[in-house]
Parts: structure tokens; C-alpha cells; sequence
């Protein structure tokens, strides 16, 4: 019940929400004397605040259409490659090809944001490598027909993709990921796969949770798995294409980011008050475009919430060596000439210092040539992928980690792998208008057409 009364109460909110659409119309309009003094602009702010907090946020868009390339400024297309039903694989393609840059697939969590949570990651990347990342659908949007999903299955996408994407692939995974990927690199390594990544970054990521537990792990180790499922799983109403699926609502999963920092996020609402009625445009839209990413969220898998909880939070099963995907047991001790590098903050909440450190540990087999460690001062969880030390002190570092893995894995591959030139095709197409699109979704959905149907 808890997901249809959240859908009233949207609905109920609906005439408060155009009425202040429309007061702040009125009051921010040049052609009103008012709006100039005080008086309206702070009728305009008040108005702004309430139509903000009563709206629901759709999928964001990565609006990345250009970089720069040796001090060239070039376009960029989002291109979908590949299109499972939980899942997109999208290629930030650049209008100039450099085969002789590392192809680096990037594994967004699948955590209640969408993969645009990453587009200051992705934007740092594009300069120095040809990036693909893992574009999560919202589960409510996944018609039951298509299955469940769980733990074992994103195991099986993140193989699905580097076969794909080819050999000589280098993979990143932020927070929640590193333990999928961790698994998926083990089983192909143990299967001799030439589609194994020439290396993995793993950053923020929960691989021993026993390591310095944050609150975000005490709360998952503390509660009995009934609790979970019967105060946290709920199902989707009717009205979406995933109707009848059951899911861990991201409504729920925001509420709970919220709470950890409540007295900061309404310190700055009031802030973004004061800016309106300042005049001080800059630090509002700082602060619309945070909390237009911050409050888009999505909903996950019923069966890969549970499941993660239960195998990595509270069983540890890949740091007690006994984590089994698709009836095999994941041994790390299989990797051997697949370079590591892991990435931590100083200062992270969510996934405690040495956590994602343990995965050193765990591959056994790996040589201190092929590994290396970087634990970042002073940044949180969210600093470690985005923000001014992210792009100045630790991207430096994972570039010439990757370039250094990208000449190891061609003397091990023996050559080059070979570049595919990938172009949408009409299936992809077909599938992402039948599940829809989320929030202002027409011109995107336009957009794709022209792309699939233009010669």
C-alpha cells in the first residue's frame, strides 16, 4: 500500500504544485514593478521552494556533447550499444576516433540514483578514453515478463558487456559495483576469458564492510532480513510498465540519504531562499542543478536489494571466500595479470576506510607490479568520483594507472584488439519506447528516433 498512497499523495500535491508554478510566474515576470522589490522576490523564492520540494524528478540527461582532445574541442554523442532489459550499455561517442586511447567501461552503481550521478566522472574521462557506462533502468519501468533480477544477473551483464565491448577493456566500478565486478573478473579470469578487463578501478566500494563499518553498515548488519522485506519491499502500482514487480522504491531510499543529513539539506533549502531573494543567480543554480541530480531517483530490483544485503553486508561472502554466482564459487585468488587499482576518501561515510583496500587482499595471486592503492584526503564518498579533487589529484593518478594497464594488457593479448565501430540498431530502439521514458522524455525519445532512422 505504502507505493500507491506515495502516488495520491503526488496526485494531491498537483494543484498546490501549478499554483505556485503560477505565482512565481507572476512574480518573477519584468513586465510586474513588484517583482523588483523585495516583497516579489521573495513571493517568487517562496514559490520556486514549494514548486521544487512537490516535484517528482525524472531521469536527468548527461548533456555531455563535447570535450576536448589535445586542446581540441570536439562533439560528443550518447550512443545506447547494447539494450537489456535491466540495463543500457551508452557509448559517449567523440567525433574524433583515437584508437591508441584505453576503452575504460564504467560501472555506475545501481543504488537508487541514475548513471547520471557519474556525469562529472564521465566528463573528466572523455578527454583521455573512449567511455561506455552501465545505464541502469529504473525497475518500475521493466515489465514483470522479463524476470526477475538479481545479484548473480548483474554478475552475468558486467561479462555480458566486456565480451561485447572485446579484449583490452579496462572497467571502473564506483561504491556499490566493486563487488560485482570484483566476482565477474574472478570467473573470467578462472576461465582463461580474452574478454577479461586489462585492469579494474575499484572506488568506494563495499568489498569487506567488516573493515571501519560506517552507520550505513551497522544499520544493514543489525536488522533481521524480515525486516527488510516486510518495511522495504513494496510493489509497483499498476499505471507503470513494471506493474505487479516488486521493488525497493527509490522514494524510500532517498528518504533514507535525507535523514543521515537532514539539518544540512534544509540549511540548503534556506540558503537557495536567500539567494533568490538576493538576486544571486549563480549559487541558485548551483543548487537546482545538485538537487535536480540528487532527487532523481529510481527504483531497484526487489531480489538484488535483498540479495546484496544479505551476501555483502551481512554474510560477506566474497571477503569470506565463499561467495558462489551461477552455482560456481568466485575465487579472486583467479586473477593474476589483471591490473587493480583501488581508490579511497578519507573521510567516506558510506564505505569505510580500507573496505575497498581488502580487495588486495583477496587476490592472492595478483603481483605487487600489477596493484596499487590510493587512499584521497580529505573528500567523502561522493568526492572520491567528482568535484575539484577528484578531477586535479585523483584522476591524474587513475590515468596513468590505465595507460600503464593498457600496455600490459596489449603484451598480454599479444596485439591491439580491434575497435568495433557499434551503431544503434532498431531493436534498441523498439525496446526503449516500449518501456518509456522518464520526466520530459518527448524530445529525447524524438531525438533517438532521428539518430536510428536518419541514413
Amino acid at each position: 500500500m505504502l507505493y500507491n498512497l506515495h502516488e495520491i499523495q503526488h496526485a494531491a500535491m498537483t494543484p498546490l504544485r501549478f499554483a505556485a508554478h503560477t505565482m512565481h510566474g507572476v512574480y518573477s515576470n519584468p513586465w510586474l514593478p513588484a517583482s523588483y522589490t523585495r516583497f516579489g522576490r521573495s513571493m517568487a523564492a517562496s514559490a520556486a521552494l514549494i514548486e521544487r520540494v512537490t516535484r517528482r524528478y525524472g531521469k536527468p540527461r548527461f548533456e555531455l556533447d563535447h570535450t576536448e582532445v589535445e586542446g581540441k574541442r570536439i562533439w560528443v554523442e550518447e550512443v545506447t550499444v547494447e539494450d537489456l532489459p535491466f540495463c543500457d550499455l551508452v557509448h559517449f561517442k567523440r567525433g574524433v576516433e583515437r584508437p591508441d586511447q584505453p576503452r575504460l567501461l564504467v560501472v555506475a552503481p545501481m543504488s537508487g540514483h541514475y548513471a547520471t550521478l557519474l556525469r562529472g566522472t564521465v566528463e573528466a574521462l572523455l578527454p583521455d578514453h573512449d567511455v561506455y557506462i552501465t545505464d541502469w533502468v529504473n525497475a518500475r519501468e521493466v515489465p514483470v515478463d522479463d524476470g526477475p533480477f538479481g545479484f548473480d544477473d548483474y554478475v552475468d551483464y558486467l561479462r555480458h558487456f566486456l565480451t561485447f565491448l572485446g579484449p583490452n577493456t579496462h572497467m571502473m566500478a564506483v561504491c556499490q559495483p566493486s563487488v560485482p565486478v570484483l566476482a565477474a573478473v574472478s570467473l573470467m579470469a578462472e576461465d582463461d576469458d580474452p574478454c577479461r578487463p586489462a585492469s579494474m578501478v575499484l572506488m568506494g566500494g563495499p568489498i569487506d564492510t567488516r573493515v571501519s563499518p560506517t552507520e550505513v553498515n551497522k544499520f544493514a548488519d543489525e536488522r533481521e532480513m524480515s525486516w527488510f522485506e516486510s518495511n522495504l519491499i513494496h510493489t509497483v502500482p499498476g499505471q507503470y510498465l513494471g506493474g505487479g514487480r516488486k521493488v525497493y522504491p527509490g522514494f524510500l531510499q532517498l528518504s533514507g540519504f535525507m535523514a543521515m543529513n537532514m539539518d544540512r539539506h534544509v540549511s540548503a533549502h534556506l540558503k537557495y531562499f536567500n539567494h533568490l531573494v538576493e538576486g544571486d543567480g549563480g549559487s541558485a543554480e548551483d543548487h537546482q542543478a545538485f538537487y535536480d541530480e540528487y532527487l532523481s531517483v529510481m527504483d531497484l530490483p526487489a531480489e538484488f536489494y535483498l540479495e546484496t544485503i544479505q551476501r555483502i553486508f551481512k554474510d560477506h561472502e566474497l571477503a569470506e571466500g565463499v561467495m558462489v554466482c551461477g552455482g560456481r564459487k568466485v575465487d579472486c585468488g583467479a586473477i593474476k595479470d589483471v591490473c587493480l587499482l583501488t581508490v579511497e576518501g578519507e573521510k567516506d561515510d558510506i564505505t569505510g576506510k580500507g573496505q575497498t583496500a581488502a580487495a588486495h587482499t583477496l587476490c592472492v595471486n595478483l603481483p605487487e607490479s600489477l596493484r596499487k592503492h590510493h587512499l584521497q584526503d580529505k573528500v567523502g564518498h561522493y568526492g572520491i568520483f567528482n568535484g575539484r579533487r577528484w578531477r586535479e589529484e585523483i584522476l591524474p593518478n587513475v590515468r596513468s594507472f590505465i595507460l600503464e594497464a593498457e600496455a600490459k594488457g596489449l603484451a598480454r593479448d599479444g596485439s591491439l584488439a580491434k575497435r568495433k565501430r557499434i551503431e544503434p540498431s532498431r531493436k534498441i530502439l523498439g525496446n526503449q519506447i516500449s518501456r518509456g521514458v522518464d520526466g520530459d522524455g518527448v524530445g529525447e525519445l524524438v531525438r533517438r528516433v532521428w539518430q536510428v532512422l536518419s541514413p
